[in-house]
């Protein structure tokens, strides 16, 4: 028998020292805080470019080891083609192979024999180098390709050797079966066969403006302007939403010491930025990793993320801010570098330390997905308007604002005595150039 009050029973005349409700999801969202916004006075905001050629290919996009049969029109042969009839039957041409690391898929100077697309794993470009070894030139990933130019020169050869870095699945077209699908095909066909665009244009496909330069005397100068696109880019703010509903007696009876409806209000304001935030990364259409030019996006050399492919990145534009990657593959970049003997740098972003590549901060987020295969991505973003960086974009003013882009609009008391709040948030971002945002892809966390 006990002989003295327990401390079960004590509690019950005890006042608790109580936390405020704590949200598990609620993550640093670095991404929302580095960017800088530009506030819209309108819900659409645009981009105006100098008018620019494709000078390379897109990436064709798959679905379960099949061609989504649109994509084809971001090769540059298939750039404008719309017969969805024939897309779909070039679609259907190509077969599926599981070839292992190290495989050579193209010779330097044999002829061409086949259009090949990367499906899943990385596969180097390389040329005779200047000292006898051979030279990378490129390392391809998932939705590119070798071979397009038996597309337009049946008796091409291979102007360098391919090899697979990582084991690898492709989908190919032999040269031989790509002529009888040409002759089933007329529209393709002529479409392949149209004339060249006219003009010179520099690395990013804008046309060239002539110069005179170290001339004497009166030399008639070259003439011409910087065309600007006629079809800019327009970006739309998108929203998140949600109603909030508290009884009046939970409200009335059970808001001290802390306010029940401010709590509820902050819980639900924290799982709205926590969405923002994944969609700006995320989402299909608005979001960062859909907007990565095909130019800005290489492949982790052998799936794991080295200083070396770090450095590649960081090369394809000026004046980065930070990188952005999930915390996985944070991880697996350190072990990398000790791997090589190497230490990565620290630096000091908002009174926080944090893993830092040549001065460049390496900002965590989970919300960037690792997929089936235990694969993920690393983006490099510049930021900043004056930049022709990456700029998130939110409205210049709400009504009933409860802060910046959100707003808490107060519906009203249904018959049943509770109380509704619309929660509302606004928001978009936008690549003004297109090296201003870059990503590492096929970054594998798991080895």
């Amino acid at each position: 028998m006990p002989t003295a009050l327990g401390s079960a029973a004590a509690r019950n005349l005890a006042t608790t020292t109580k936390t405020r409700p704590q949200n598990t999801a609620t993550s640093p969202r670095w991404l929302l805080s580095e960017l800088s916004w530009k506030l819209l006075e309108a819900g659409t905001y645009r981009v105006n470019q100098r008018r620019r050629r494709p000078v390379r290919d897109g990436l064709v996009r798959f679905d379960q080891n099949r061609i989504v049969p649109p994509s084809l029109a971001r090769l540059l042969p298939f750039a404008g083609f719309a017969d969805a009839v024939e897309l779909q039957q070039l679609s259907m041409s190509f077969e599926l192979r599981e070839v292992p690391a190290r495989t050579l898929l193209a010779e330097l100077g044999a002829p061409l024999d086949a259009l090949t697309l990367i499906v899943h794993g990385t596969v180097s470009r390389e040329v005779p180098g200047a000292y006898g070894t051979a030279a990378v030139t490129a390392l391809l990933g998932p939705g590119e390709q070798i071979g397009a130019e038996l597309l337009t020169g049946p008796d091409s050869r291979w102007t360098f050797s391919a090899r697979t870095e990582t084991s690898c699945r492709i989908l190919t077209l032999p040269a031989a079966q790509l002529r009888e699908l040409l002759d089933r095909t007329p529209r393709l066909r002529e479409h392949l066969a149209r004339p060249a665009p006219d003009g010179p244009v520099n690395k990013y496909g804008e046309s060239e403006i002539p110069f005179a330069s170290g001339h004497t005397g009166e030399t008639e100068l070259p003439q011409g302007f910087p065309d600007y696109d006629t079809e800019p880019k327009e970006y739309d703010l998108t929203l998140a939403q949600t109603r909030l509903r508290v009884h009046s007696r939970v409200a009335d009876l059970y808001s001290n010491p802390m306010d029940q409806t401010r709590e509820q209000v902050r819980l639900a304001v924290d799982a709205l930025r926590e969405r923002q935030e994944r969609d700006l990364l995320t989402h299909p259409d608005l979001g960062l990793l859909a907007q990565v030019d095909p130019g800005q996006r290489i492949a982790a050399r052998t799936g794991r993320p080295t200083p070396a492919d770090l450095d590649e990145l960081l090369s394809r534009r000026r004046s980065t801010a930070f990188f952005l990657a999930h915390p996985r593959a944070i991880a697996a970049f350190r072990r990398q570098c000790t791997a090589a003997g190497l230490e990565p740098g620290q630096v000091r972003v908002r009174g926080q330390q944090h893993t830092a590549w040549r001065g460049v901060p390496i900002l965590p987020s989970d919300k960037i997905p690792i997929d089936e295969y235990g694969a993920t991505s690393i983006l490099a973003l510049r930021t900043g308007a004056d930049q022709g960086g990456v700029v998130g974009l939110g409205p210049a003013d709400l009504p009933e604002e409860l802060e910046p882009g959100l707003s808490l609009r107060f519906e009203g008391i249904d018959p049943a005595a509770v109380i509704t709040y619309q929660l509302s948030t606004y928001y978009g971002v936008a690549v003004l150039v297109p090296d201003a945002l870059g990503v590492l892809d096929f970054v594998e966390v798991g080895r």
